[in-house]
C-alpha cells in the first residue's frame, strides 16, 4: 500500500489516481515521472541507482506503462541511414523524414527535410493509412503480461501515443505543416481524419487483443517556451475538433486521458478541457507555465501534473529544492487542486539522484489532502 505524510494509506495507487483524474480528492496526491534514458542508463547506476530496475518499482509510482507506440509511420519498418559521423547520423525514416540525430546525448532530432510536403506527395503516404494492419502493434503479449502486472501491483495502467499534431510535425515538418494550417486547410483536415480514423480502427484492435488500460498518455506537444505553435483561433478550427473525437472514442472504451504538451500552452488550456482530457502534464515552468495560476481558474475542472522546475532541482541544494516543490504543494492542497507530482517535463541527467530522492521525500511527507 502507498504511503502519504506517515499515516497507512487505504486506497491503492489506481483507486488514487482514478480519484485524482476524475476531479476527485482522495487521500493524497498521486506521484509519476518520466525520465531522459541517459539519467537511468548512465549517470544515476554510478550514484547508486540498480541498473535495469524500472522507474516506478524503485520509487514506488502511482502509474505505469504496459506499452508503448502504435507503429503509425505510413510505412513501418523502413529506415535507412543517409549519412553519419562520429557525433551524428542523419537517417530517413517510415514518414519520409530526414532527421538527425545525435549518437551520444537524447532529445529532439534536428529536421533536416520532410518527402510530404504537399497535398500531392501526402497521397502515396496517405494510402497505407487506409488498411487496418495487426502487424503495427508491437509485442502483444508483453503487453498483456504488462498490464496484468500493474494490476495485480495495485498500479494505474497506462497505455501511450502520439496523436494528430505531433504527426504532422514528425510527417510534414514545422516549417511546413504550420503554414498549411492556414494555407492548405483541406489538406490539414484530410491529414488529421485520415490519422483519427487510423487511430480508431487499430486502437478497438488493441483494445481487443490487449486488453483496456485504465487510462491513455497523449504526447502532442502544441507549445514552445513563447506559447502556442499557432493562434487559439487556429488550434480551435484545425486541430480541436480531431483531439476532442479522440478523447471521445478513447472515453467511450472507459479510459480517462492525460495529456502531455511541452511549452507554454496556457492559453489552450480551455480548450483542453472542453476536448475531454482529464489531466495536463507537464505545465513547463521553464516555458512559463505558472501552476498556481492554472490552478486558482481551472482547479476544479481538470487535474494537473508537473511543473517542478528542473533547473532548480539542478541546483542539487535541500535549499532549492525545497523552495521549489514546498510552495506549490501547499498552493495545491489550499486550493484542494487534484495534482500529481511530476518534473516540468523530464529528470535530466544533471539532477543527481540524492537530489530526486530529496524532493520526492518532501513530497510525500507533504502530499496528504
Amino acid at each position: 500500500m502507498p504511503r502519504s505524510a506517515g499515516k497507512t494509506s487505504f486506497m491503492t495507487s489506481r483507486e488514487v489516481v482514478k480519484a485524482l483524474l476524475n476531479k476527485q480528492l482522495p487521500e493524497r496526491m498521486g506521484v509519476f515521472e518520466h525520465f531522459w534514458p541517459e539519467t537511468l542508463s548512465e549517470v544515476w547506476p554510478k550514484q547508486g541507482y540498480p541498473a535495469g530496475v524500472p522507474p516506478e518499482e524503485r520509487f514506488s509510482y502511482d502509474m505505469g506503462f504496459a506499452t508503448g507506440w502504435l507503429q503509425s509511420e505510413p510505412f513501418p519498418g523502413q529506415w535507412e541511414v543517409l549519412e553519419e559521423n562520429d557525433e551524428w547520423r542523419l537517417t530517413r525514416d517510415g514518414r519520409g523524414a530526414h532527421l538527425k540525430y545525435w549518437k551520444r546525448k537524447s532529445g529532439t532530432p534536428e529536421h533536416v527535410d520532410f518527402e510530404v510536403t504537399t497535398p500531392e506527395t501526402w497521397k502515396r503516404y496517405k494510402e497505407p493509412l487506409l488498411a487496418t494492419d495487426p502487424s503495427r502493434i508491437p509485442n502483444v503479449e508483453e503487453a498483456k503480461r504488462n498490464l496484468e502486472d500493474l494490476r495485480a501491483k495495485g498500479r494505474y495502467a497506462m497505455f501511450g501515443t502520439l496523436f494528430i499534431f505531433e504527426l504532422m510535425r514528425a510527417t510534414i515538418g514545422d516549417q511546413n505543416f504550420l503554414p498549411a494550417l492556414i494555407e492548405e486547410k483541406e489538406w490539414i483536415h484530410d491529414f488529421c481524419q485520415t490519422y483519427l480514423d487510423f487511430f480508431k480502427r487499430h486502437y478497438d484492435l488493441i483494445f481487443r487483443e490487449i486488453g483496456v488500460p485504465d487510462g491513455m498518455f497523449i504526447y502532442e506537444d502544441w507549445g514552445y517556451n513563447h506559447g502556442l505553435f499557432c493562434s487559439p483561433e487556429l488550434m480551435r478550427e484545425m486541430v480541436m475538433p480531431y483531439e476532442t473525437e479522440w478523447v471521445h472514442f478513447l472515453k467511450s472504451y472507459g479510459c480517462q486521458v492525460v495529456l502531455h504538451s511541452c511549452g507554454n500552452i496556457t492559453q489552450a488550456v480551455p480548450m483542453a478541457i472542453e476536448a475531454g482530457f482529464d489531466c495536463i502534464q507537464p505545465l513547463e515552468a521553464k516555458a512559463g507555465c505558472n501552476l498556481v495560476e492554472l490552478s486558482g481558474q481551472y482547479g476544479h475542472k481538470v487535474a494537473f501534473m508537473g511543473n517542478i522546475d528542473v533547473t532548480a532541482l539542478g541546483k542539487n541544494t535541500k535549499e532549492a529544492v525545497e523552495s521549489e516543490v514546498l510552495p506549490k504543494l501547499q498552493a495545491m492542497k489550499e486550493m484542494r487542486v487534484p495534482y500529481f507530482f511530476h518534473s516540468d517535463h523530464s529528470i535530466p541527467p544533471e539532477v543527481n539522484l540524492e537530489t530526486y530522492e530529496y524532493a520526492l521525500s518532501l513530497f510525500r511527507e507533504n502530499s496528504s489532502y
